[in-house]
């Protein structure tokens, strides 16, 4: 077959997206350097969606120094636009910052034309995903882009134009108009009026602006549509993509082992094309699937290869520190995540996990503050799923403060919105905490309805720690110990500047030095009478039932680590809080402001000393003084609380 064959047969392949066909016919054709820098632009294509991206690459940088060769200035600056997308996808932002510029050169002294429309877009998308720029300036290259594309009638730039125009729209939380924008320019590559290359681009935008106002109904309909374009196009590269986001759709339609199972295939198909960022988002995606589950080892694992992958794997990985009952490294992880993310739609996913992290260290203001944050964003940008977390969150705060009442209505809500929503795990959740509601409320038979209709779905699930805790639940309740007001006497224990000393003596060392100090305190709070609640990570909280007993077993713990220092070199600082109090009995936990003054109490001591409530002391008939007594102000606490120091070296 004659070159000329050849090539109209590559051309043909290419025009009916027989990708292989096309990229073998060019490549046995570039082999002889007989390709034109028309040419190596399709075998770019061809190489794309074949899954060839080093091929890609190479074609398309060729393909530009022949245009600059060939005098095609213009199409050079298209295609060094292109190379700047493939390296903006990549996140390699100084090659993506260094084609950029080459395209605005070369396009500085030419008449504007649709490469200027697609500059402008490439730039844009650069403040969405380098954060390169501000979100006006995004919106307003975009609207150039816009009136470029439609003033030439270049289709693919006006549906680009549309659908950053709308994801600005949201980010400024005008939702339902951005939203709209969005839906425009994806009816556009459904009806075929795109080429493959901005079709894919299109669905792929339109789904990530769904998702980032939690629409995830919409965001089902256009995965749908995108999936059966996919397959019509016999693409390979948005396919991988497609299937992460019908993962996402199906965990939360409850439906996990098999959004596992498609999330997988994704990402082999984006692993291959060599998309590492979008297989990133499959890890985690894979994570949260497995966090569900309860195997909670294999969604470390995952979040940590997402996060490898440039994918930040926050909130799933402190939630599985929470899950293992690593509470300060919980709280440091989503605290340095909600640090960096500043688009408060982009905090969204953090906030209920700040939550969730700051009632399980006591900290009722911490998760009242994220609690309202997310309140205010709900109401911001008015979508179903952001008014079922905002009300599940707000619920699960109150219960800590003991507002029955109110904590009952807004979880009825949270429910009620899962349930709408078809998010049968997040409904069993609120459903969980709805039955603390009722406990505190005094109506245990409505707290035990509600956690049998939320284990029965975690069952049905397949998450097995959920349908446990539950199980746990609902035991207390017919112990009758559930929903009790008591009055304990709370102890808090932590390390002292363990970061600090896990850098000085090393991670096996440090795994010893945990496990003797989780050993000695728990055997001393034991033989004090106490009971260890959980574990904080580098501490415990525990209680007892009166303050002599507390104070004797502080002091103990305290002395042993002295002993421990001085017979061995080393033991690790602890500080010690103590504070007698009302609060309720849930399950396996306590709640109320009582348990977070008596943290915050915790915080304010050094190493090696022991802080306590006045009141607390004034109950206690042991014999040792105390010194710097002091009101202090708790945060979340209305009236100043006195403390003193214990002298346990006396």
């Amino acid at each position: 077959m004659s070159d000329t064959a050849t090539l109209d047969r590559a051309r043909k392949a290419l025009g009916e997206h027989a990708w292989r066909e096309a990229y073998e016919s060019l490549s046995a054709l570039d082999a002889d350097g007989s390709l034109r820098a028309e040419d190596l632009e399709r075998l770019g294509e061809a190489a794309w969606w074949s899954a060839r991206p080093k091929e890609s690459l190479d074609a398309f940088e060729r393909a530009y120094a022949a245009d600059l060769s060939e005098g095609n200035v213009r199409r050079a600056a298209f295609v060094a636009v292109r190379l700047a997308n493939e390296y903006l996808e990549r996140r390699d932002s100084a090659l993506w910052n260094g084609w950029v510029r080459r395209a605005a050169r070369l396009l500085e002294d030419q008449p504007e034309g649709v490469e200027h429309g697609y500059l402008e877009l490439e730039l844009a998308r650069g403040v969405a995903l380098l954060g390169r720029g501000s979100l006006e300036e995004s919106m307003e290259r975009s609207r150039r882009a816009l009136d470029i594309g439609t003033r030439f009638g270049d289709r693919d730039l006006q549906a680009f134009g549309l659908v950053l125009q709308g994801w600005g729209l949201v980010m400024k939380a005008q939702v339902e108009q951005g939203l709209s924008l969005a839906d425009e320019a994806a009816v556009a590559a459904m009806a075929g009026e795109l080429t493959p290359f901005a079709a894919g681009s299109i669905y792929c935008i339109t789904i990530g602006v769904c998702r980032t106002v939690a629409d995830y109904r919409r965001a089902g309909e256009w995965t749908e549509a995108a999936t059966r374009w996919c397959e019509r196009q016999s693409v390979t590269g948005f396919p991988g993509i497609c299937r992460v986001h019908r993962a996402e759709i199906m965990r939360l339609r409850g439906a996990l082992s098999d959004a596992e199972s498609e999330a997988r295939a994704g990402l082999e198909q984006l692993m291959a094309f060599a998309m590492q960022s979008s297989a990133g988002w499959g890890f985690n995606e894979i994570g949260e699937i497995r966090r569900r589950l309860g195997d909670l080892d294999a969604a470390e694992e995952a979040f940590a290869e997402g996060h490898r992958l440039g994918q930040e794997p926050q909130p799933g990985l402190a939630l599985v520190h929470l899950a293992r009952g690593r509470v300060d490294a919980a709280r440091a992880s989503i605290a340095a995540a909600l640090a960096e993310t500043k688009p408060l739609l982009l905090r969204v996913p953090l906030l209920p996990a700040r939550v969730e992290i700051a009632l399980a260290a006591h900290d009722v203001a911490e998760a009242r503050e994220a609690a309202d944050e997310l309140r205010e964003i709900a109401t911001t940008y008015d979508k179903p799923m952001l008014h079922a977390a905002a009300h599940q969150a707000l619920g699960t705060v109150l219960t800590y403060e003991e507002e029955a009442e109110a904590s009952v209505t807004e979880l009825r809500r949270a429910v009620r919105h899962w349930k709408e929503a078809d998010a049968p795990f997040e409904e069993a959740q609120s459903r969980r905490w709805l039955a603390v509601a009722h406990r505190l409320a005094g109506d245990e038979p409505s707290a035990l309805l509600e956690l049998r209709a939320a284990k029965a779905t975690f069952e049905r699930l397949g998450a097995r720690l959920e349908t446990e805790r539950c199980d746990e639940m609902i035991r207390a309740g017919e112990r009758t110990e559930a929903g009790r007001r008591i009055v304990r006497t709370f102890m808090f224990t932590d390390i002292v500047g363990s970061t600090d000393l896990v850098g000085t003596i090393g991670d096996e060392a440090w795994e010893d030095v945990v496990r003797w100090h989780d050993e000695t305190i728990r055997a001393l709070i034991g033989s004090h009478r106490g009971e260890v609640v959980h574990s904080t990570g580098d501490g415990f909280f525990a209680t007892f039932g009166d303050p002599t007993t507390a104070i004797s077993c502080a002091v103990a713990i305290q002395k042993r680590f002295a002993e421990h220092r001085r017979r061995h070199g080393f033991a690790p600082p602890v500080r010690i809080g103590l504070h007698s109090a009302e609060a309720t009995q849930i399950a396996d936990d306590y709640a109320g402001l009582g348990v977070h003054a008596a943290a915050r109490v915790g915080a304010l001591a050094e190493g090696g000393e022991i802080v306590a409530s006045v009141s607390s002391l004034r109950t206690d008939s042991s014999a040792f003084a105390v010194a710097n007594e002091r009101d202090v102000s708790l945060k979340g606490i209305e009236q100043p609380l006195r403390v003193a120091s214990i002298d346990w070296r006396s």
